[in-house]
């Protein structure tokens, strides 16, 4: 059944080009169930098994294309489905939260594309893949209309310039290996200068799409200017796609070349700078977009912290390894949830107040007291404050990080918490106003729709929280 998380969505997307526009919400919303039932299944498939794998037409690696599924990817496709079917809900509910009805098959081929890489076992599938990905999210933040095609530009261009660093990679580890297939290329590369250029190579290629500082400057100006409903992806799962690539191939290949660590040390570094720089900026801005903005470009540091921890926890011998990597998946997925409530509801707030700047959203707690809750409740998961899912991801990675006597992380993952909070409280504390001064929103309180959808995403990350032993089993279970 896997191949249908990539065959369902392109086939409505499809459908979705070609039927009235009056259609293509249900098109949508249709096919991400679909797709939704297709992980359901995977999901106790992978719990008894581990791994489900498959290879198209019966075709076998070298020669054929093969599909795999772990916990991470069935955890990531679990993510991915519920965002989309979030945003799909609100974009129904609301045009302008998706600028136009292209919106429609262009998202569709986008869910494609990220379920495809979830599953994808071999380098040059994963390298169409994210092509497809980013022609398709290049073009729904063009949908934010004259101002946003700059940002769609400049974003075109970085993102092919990491396609081009990565195919780089993918070409020396064909000359090296002569296969694409990523456990069997692991198993040929030697501890050589190769092999630690193919990791150098990816890590640069897909650290532009997914914006890890310094090569961020593309997602702040990116993302405010999309549609609320496609920053939502482009935040909660667009730049997964390419860090779920660098984490598998740091799994697969790191431990093949000494210089392993010392690109999984470099890679956190630069995370680490990019926490604290992102929510510095974040605390500077004045619009509640950009400010959530810059918040991606700090939690892109947390997600590649676990590199480090992952392969020095392996070579100790001992769990910090599969805590490390557990960790940064489950944090992932808290993120996701997070960050997509979060622009959801300031897509809900800049429908009802006509403008995203924080001077302007006085008395939105009283107004809108769920859309303010989402934020707040959002903000506290990214924080990695209990009982949120974030706390659980973020307490992994600290033991993974004392196990392996890396305690400079711990000051990092606490230092990037209290600046989280900080600008977190900065945007909540723009919507209060005193008792009987809190005008009502110029273009009057939107349906609640728009407010219950982000707030349920939300309050996920606290149930979740509160028990996450199936998913915290479900990822270590099958840790590479």
């Amino acid at each position: 059944m896997i191949p249908l998380l990539l065959f369902v969505p392109v086939a409505a997307a499809v459908v979705a080009a070609l039927v009235p526009a009056r259609f293509r919400a249900a098109v949508g919303v249709v096919a991400v169930v679909a797709s939704g039932s297709v992980v359901m299944a995977l999901w106790p498939a992978v719990v008894d098994t581990g791994v489900v794998r498959t290879e198209l037409a019966g075709w076998i690696p070298p020669l054929g294309i093969a599909l795999q599924a772990d916990g991470a990817s069935v955890a990531m496709l679990a993510l991915a489905h519920v965002v989309f079917l979030a945003a799909f809900v609100m974009g129904s509910a609301e045009p302008r939260l998706i600028g136009a009805d292209s919106f429609w098959p262009l998202a569709l081929f986008a869910m494609a594309a990220i379920s495809g890489v979830f599953v994808a076992a071999d380098l040059f599938t994963i390298y169409v893949l994210l092509e497809l990905l980013t022609l398709a999210a290049v073009a729904l933040v063009a949908l934010g209309g004259a101002r946003a095609r700059a940002a769609a530009l400049r974003y075109l261009f970085v993102a092919v310039t990491g396609s081009l660093f990565y195919l780089l990679a993918v070409a020396l580890v064909y000359g090296q290996a002569g296969t694409l297939d990523l456990a069997l290329a692991a198993g040929r590369l030697d501890d050589g200068p190769v092999t630690a250029a193919v990791l150098a190579l990816a890590l640069v290629g897909m650290g532009a799409k997914m914006a890890l500082f310094p090569l961020h400057s593309w997602l702040p100006v990116a993302h405010p200017a999309a549609p609320a409903a496609v920053s939502a992806l482009l935040s909660a799962l667009v730049i997964k796609a390419s860090l779920f690539v660098v984490w598998r191939m740091f799994a697969a290949i790191g431990p093949e070349t000494a210089l392993g660590p010392v690109l999984a040390n470099t890679a956190a570094a630069a995370g680490a700078a990019g926490i604290l720089w992102g929510g510095f900026m974040a605390l500077r801005r004045d619009r509640l977009k950009t400010v959530i903005a810059y918040s991606t470009v700090a939690q892109v540091g947390y997600l590649v912290l676990m590199l480090p921890l992952m392969l020095d926890g392996g070579a100790h011998g001992n769990d910090a390894g599969a805590a490390g990597w557990s960790g940064g998946v489950v944090l992932a997925v808290a993120h996701g949830l997070a960050k997509a409530a979060m622009f959801l509801a300031a897509g809900t707030l800049v429908v009802a107040y006509g403008s995203d700047r924080l001077g302007g959203l006085r008395g939105a707690l009283a107004r809108m007291p769920l859309a303010a809750a989402t934020i707040g409740i959002a903000g506290v998961g990214l924080a990695g404050l209990p009982p949120t899912l974030g706390f659980v991801g973020k307490w992994q990675l600290l033991e993974s990080s004392l196990a392996v006597g890396a305690w400079w992380w711990v000051a990092v993952l606490l230092a990037g918490g209290l600046l989280t909070f900080a600008y977190v409280a900065k945007m909540l504390r723009a919507m209060f106003a005193p008792p009987g001064d809190d005008p009502p929103p110029p273009n009057g309180v939107p349906r609640r729709t728009l407010s219950i959808v982000p707030f349920v995403l939300a309050a996920a990350s606290v149930v979740i929280g509160v028990f996450p032993g199936p998913l915290v089993a479900i990822i270590e279970g099958t840790a590479p």
